[in-house]
């Protein structure tokens, strides 16, 4: 592959990564010449095309978890990388993420521990704070819709049942699910994650909207309180 900083569109065809994408499939590029054909131009003042770009972005971020964290500002800090162009990385990002999870609305029955997380993960599993959602299910376990009910520090996020309930009982759900991801990366369950687990369990026994689980999401591993037996 071309290594030099020269505009792409010189490149010899079989070397263009939007060509090589025709011809031999997505699969069959690199990390950077995926990013080069979704940021498109290079920055001509630094002498930089978009692979060069997209090189200097992998190896400020590392990999496209990394890049799927970083805010738009962030992404701008690397020179030559305007809000266009992190705008088209995030949006393709989000696209990936939608599909990943599967999403299908009411029809995706929620009936495992694993099913919520394939669905849930994609958008949870790269954040860089606490985000808490309450999942509304009808009784055939469809989703109804979900809620953010917290959004908390890198550490810590405080969950209060009637936040969890209140909506719940708007919706008419039957069953509720509570997922989290904790940014550490552990989804091993806090002190804290226990006791509103609890709190939430014993409250919906007297509304009669049981919680069926509660999923703590970590990197690419998840805690499910009800596989556990906890539930």
């Amino acid at each position: 592959m071309k290594d030099d900083s020269s505009s792409i569109k010189d490149w010899p065809e079989d070397e263009r990564p939007r060509e090589r994408l025709v011809r031999y499939g997505a699969d069959k590029l690199s990390d950077a010449q995926l990013l080069g054909i979704l940021i498109g131009t290079g920055d001509s003042r630094a002498g930089k095309n978009a692979i060069d770009l997209s090189r200097d972005l992998l190896k400020k971020f590392e990999d496209f978890q990394s890049i799927d964290s970083a805010s738009v500002n962030e992404l701008c800090s690397v020179p030559g990388v305007g809000t266009a162009k992190a705008a088209q990385i995030k949006a393709a990002l989000e696209l990936g993420k939608r599909m990943a999870s599967k999403k299908s609305g009411s029809k995706q029955k929620m009936n495992t521990g694993r099913a919520l997380v394939d669905h849930y993960a994609p958008f949870l599993k790269n954040l860089k704070k606490e985000i808490v959602k309450v999942v509304l299910l009808n009784p055939k376990l469809h989703i109804i819709k979900d809620l953010t009910i917290s959004e908390g520090s890198l550490n810590a996020s405080i969950v209060h049942p009637r936040e969890v309930m209140i909506p719940a009982i708007k919706e008419s759900a039957a069953k509720i699910v509570l997922i989290h991801n904790h940014p550490s990366g552990d989804p091993t369950p806090s002190q804290a994650d226990i006791e509103i687990t609890h709190r939430v369990t014993k409250t919906g026994e007297i509304i009669g909207i049981p919680l069926v689980d509660h999923i703590i999401i970590g990197g690419m591993d998840y805690y499910s309180f009800a596989d556990e037996g906890l539930i």
